[in-house]
């Protein structure tokens, strides 16, 4: 009895049909592949799918025999592909179908992943973020290239530090690819993905959509891109950050990333495996550093050409840290607009603005600058009390045109500023200098640090921190704790034109609610506990 051919049948008959003259080669839709074209079955060259037989020869034959047909789709039907360096070409797309999935497999006695190539030639980004080649999956110079799922790929034997004294055969990146136009990462789940899951650098027009990642360290490291767009994604990375925006050296020159959008995704902190297996992991402290479970978005570190013309939406961050908009390096961070977001159980600070000068670039550039910010639409629940939201700058170099709009703020609270004094000494501050006095803080400037919320210890205040910043609008927000903390809500020191509209603090008895050093235009406006104040002109230092 005759049957009607399924997907499976379907798919086969399209490789071999040209010659059957059964059925003329099959192209998948353009939502699967970007280049269309007809599909390459890579069991039909040799790969075996069996989880211990090196798959990738057979792959990169597929691959071949795509672009001498002028582009299609390497298709991987379900099966476990133990897998070296897969290198992509333009034109092509690979699928890893329901039930496959791409396996890196452990180097032996040398023979591996492809060497990690020439680099960038300098030494302003560290090892993994300067060479592409010792990867699952690479490519260079390419355009029209996808990869879709709805399989798996696994980094199982990928490193998390690779370095040029690494054994012959290493590889750390599940996904990397430079200086490529028009790429498509669509449905498809990475799971251990070693340093990094997916390294786009020098890439325009890139779409990363329904991507869902499972990992230790950084999940999406977006470098010097150009038109790029994340959606409906979810990244768990434990140990590292989700999603990060960099605009490193590593291509050479600088170069900004901008035009970017990220949209309905989800960030999170949990223990590693834990979110594919959907059990989502709180109990193992092991992967992550004393400030907690990362799993963030993430400005930065690496900052020489700047951001801009960024939008991030309708996201949700989940047992990890907050926002960090960081320029460090000279780039610009300027017109990014954040809105919809929802932060529970936030493992150090909500709000993260810093601009500092650590420069790593070629000798010569002046400091960066942040500005025109606008966060907006968020709620965050039970937020580690250490760390306030901060806005900081550096002497004579302010962050500037900053708002903040709609925003609720849940902390633990229960601090003060014996735990501030209980610190190294570098980090300490002495706002209160004697039992009872009311003395000048010095929190240290730290311009040449690497930018992160504990970088100033635990500060004077637990709901704000804004120092060396013109033109801040904080308007109907609401910042609340559990436990009384007897820090100051909001400390301003060096700021000029600064508005709270709206804004309900709560207060600790004897504890004042905003304490002001060096400000110039302060205005408060329908506040609670303090309802009403503005100083048009210039204060050394003010409680209300």
């Amino acid at each position: 009895m005759s049957r009607s051919p399924n997907r499976r049948d379907a798919l086969r008959i399209g490789v071999v049909g040209a010659t059957t003259g059964v059925v003329a080669p099959l192209a998948m839709t353009a939502d699967a592949s970007p280049s269309g074209g007809p599909l390459f079955d890579v069991t039909r060259y040799g790969a075996k799918g069996d989880g211990k037989t090196i798959d990738s020869p057979a792959i990169n034959r597929a691959i071949g025999a795509a672009v001498a047909a002028g582009g299609g789709t390497v298709y991987f039907p379900s099966g476990t592909y133990a897998s070296y360096s897969v290198r992509l070409r333009s034109g092509v797309t690979l699928h890893l179908d329901r039930g496959a999935t791409l396996l890196a497999a452990a180097p032996v006695d040398g023979t591996g992943f492809d060497p990690p190539g020439d680099g960038a030639g300098n030494p302003y980004q560290d090892f993994g973020h300067s060479h592409w080649r010792a990867s699952l999956i690479w490519g260079e110079n390419l355009t029209d290239i996808g990869i879709s799922g709805p399989g798996r790929i696994d980094g199982a034997a990928l490193v998390r530090n690779m370095s040029a004294d690494s054994p012959p055969g290493t590889g750390d990146k599940a996904i990397a690819l430079k200086l490529c136009r028009n790429v498509v990462i669509r449905d498809i789940t990475i799971v251990r993905g070693g340093h990094l899951s997916i390294l786009p650098t020098g890439v325009d027009n890139l779409t990363i959509h329904n991507v869902r990642i499972d990992t230790i360290r950084d999940g999406i490291n977006v470098d010097c891109c150009r038109n790029v767009r994340i959606s409906d994604c979810t990244v768990n990375t434990h140990g590292d950050d989700a999603i990060v925006l960099k605009s490193s050296y590593a291509l050479g020159f600088p170069r900004a990333t901008e035009n970017v959008t990220i949209a309905d995704t989800m960030v999170s902190g949990y223990d590693v495996g834990t979110l594919v297996d959907g059990t989502y992991g709180r109990d193992d402290p092991a992967a992550a550093d004393r400030d907690g479970p990362t799993g963030r978005i993430k400005f930065g570190t690496e900052s020489n050409g700047g951001f801009r013309n960024i939008a991030i939406s309708n996201m949700i961050f989940e047992r990890c840290r907050g926002l960090a908009l960081e320029t460090v390096d000279g780039g610009l961070l300027e017109d990014v607009t954040i809105s919809n977001i929802t932060m529970r159980d936030v493992s150090n600070t909500p709000f993260f603005l810093r601009l500092g000068a650590r420069m790593r670039g070629p000798a010569g550039r002046e400091i960066g600058k942040l500005r025109r910010i606008s966060i907006s639409d968020v709620t965050v629940h039970n937020a580690d009390p250490r760390y306030p939201s901060m806005i900081v700058g550096l002497p004579g170099h302010d962050v500037a045109d900053v708002r903040l709009s709609n925003i609720r703020i849940h902390m633990r609270g229960g601090l003060s500023m014996t735990e501030a004094a209980e610190q190294p000494p570098e980090l300490i501050n002495t706002f209160f200098a004697e039992p009872g006095a009311r003395e000048p803080y010095a929190v240290p400037d730290r311009p040449q640090a690497y930018p992160e919320p504990s970088m100033f210890g635990i500060l004077p205040a637990w709901a704000f921190y804004i120092r060396h910043a013109t033109g801040v609008q904080l308007d109907n927000v609401t910042a609340r704790f559990d436990e009384p903390d007897t820090r100051p809500a909001v400390v301003c020191e060096d700021v000029r034109d600064v508005e709270f509209h709206h804004v309900r603090l709560s207060k600790a008895d004897g504890a004042p609610t905003f304490v002001l050093r060096d400000v110039t235009d302060f205005a408060l406006h329908q506040g609670r506990p303090v309802e009403e104040a503005r100083i048009p002109g210039h204060v050394d230092h003010r409680e209300l």
